[in-house]
This record gives C-alpha cells, structure tokens and sequence, in this order.
C-alpha cells in the first residue's frame, strides 16, 4: 500500500512577500504622486495670483480712464488714481449721469491668493504702489497705482512674487 500524502485545501489568499511587494509599489507611487501634487497646487495658486493681478490692474486703469474722461469729479492736485482698491468696489458717483449714478470698477476685490492672512480684508492682502513712488521701492501714498503680492518667494518661472 503506498501512502500518499494528501494535503488538506489550502486557503486561498496573499502571502506576506506578497503584501509587503505590493505595499513598497504603492508607496513609491505615492512617493512620486506627491510632489507632482504639490506642484499642480502651487501652479494653481499662481494662475489665481495672475488672475487677481490683471483684475485689479485693469480695474485701476478703468478707474483711471474713467477720470480722464470727467467722468467723475476732478480735484486739483489728484492724480487720478483710485485712493484706495475698496473705490474700486464701492464705485464713485458719475458726474455725467442725469439720474446721479454710479460707476463700479470690480464686483468684488480679489484676496492675494499666496497671501491669505487669515481674517483681514482682501485689500490688506496685496502691497500698493502709490503714482509718486519709482518701480524699484513701491511705497504706498496718497492713491493706488499698482499692486503687487506681499508672498514672500519666487514663482515656478524663478520671478519672485513681489514683482510680477
């Protein structure tokens, strides 16, 4: 009689060289995820931080069209500016109209999206170039000729943030 071992079915499932090969793979994957991750969110924060720039800038170049044109009281002495980026919103009364109304420039102003500071109004967020101060030292004054971004750093084309 010959004896034959027989071997009870063996239940079915992964190994431990099977977890551990599979658990490795995912977690280079998820090593080469993460700064590519990153990456998209940082290039969406500079695509908002462009998006908030030209509408603030075009804005300040309406207002200032606006003025040229008499369009709104002129002052002596003014540059035409805007005195602050909260006119832009708010809007300023249209010497023009017979009905007395006004004239907006933006719906709402934009935050500086890399410059959150948490509660503060979105008109703190962003750094002001008044008309009388040079490019290279922009420093705030009597109206608002630019805005630029208070973050500190340089975005992914190496221009730091301050002066794009």
């Amino acid at each position: 009689m010959s004896t034959t071992l027989c071997w009870p079915d063996r239940a079915r499932g992964f190994t431990l060289i099977e977890l551990v090969v599979t658990v490795a793979i995912v977690g280079i994957l998820a090593a080469v995820a993460t700064p590519m991750m990153e990456l998209g969110a940082r290039r969406t924060k500079e695509t908002e931080l462009r998006s908030a720039l030209r509408q603030i800038r075009t804005a300040i170049d309406a207002y200032k069209a606006a003025y040229d044109e008499g369009k709104m009281e002129r002052k002596e002495g003014v540059s035409g500016y805007p005195p602050n980026l909260e006119v832009l919103v708010n809007g300023v009364p249209d010497v023009t109209s017979p009905q007395g109304g006004r004239i907006y420039f933006l719906r709402r102003l934009p935050r500086d999206p890399l410059n959150p500071q948490g509660d503060a109004p979105p008109g703190a967020t962003w750094g002001k170039r008044s008309y009388a101060s040079p490019p290279d030292a922009p420093t705030e004054g009597t109206d608002v000729f630019d805005v630029y971004s208070l973050a500190s750093g340089s975005g992914l084309d190496g221009v730091p943030y301050r002066e794009w």
